[in-house]
């Protein structure tokens, strides 16, 4: 909610905002005190990237068809499915090339 407030006045700050990776931060320092296992930390943080590239194409498709005429509501479906594929090729491809499992 407060990244939109924010969007309202500077779409650029809001952004900023939104796009800090607190969750991802707040659960690798869990993982580390939990466990102490940085070779599970560094896995984590891999298996991550290799997630936050595909989430990344709900965020390049929704305003392309935006800015085409495309209501909200089909531009952010596209976006999801679009999305959710990317994803099951971002975990097959963590999977083959990354160290996780």
């Amino acid at each position: 909610m407060t990244a939109s407030e924010i969007a309202k006045k500077s779409t650029v700050f809001g952004a900023l905002v939104i796009s800090l990776p607190l969750a991802s931060i707040m659960s690798l320092t869990w993982l580390y005190n939990d466990t102490k296992d940085t070779a599970q930390v560094a896995d984590f943080a891999e298996s991550i990237l290799w997630l936050v590239i595909p989430a990344m194409l709900l965020f390049m498709i929704l305003p392309y068809l935006l800015r085409r005429g495309w209501g909200f509501e089909a531009a952010m479906a596209v976006g999801i499915v679009s999305t959710i594929i990317a994803y099951s090729l971002g975990i097959w491809a963590a999977q083959t090339f990354g160290q996780v499992g």
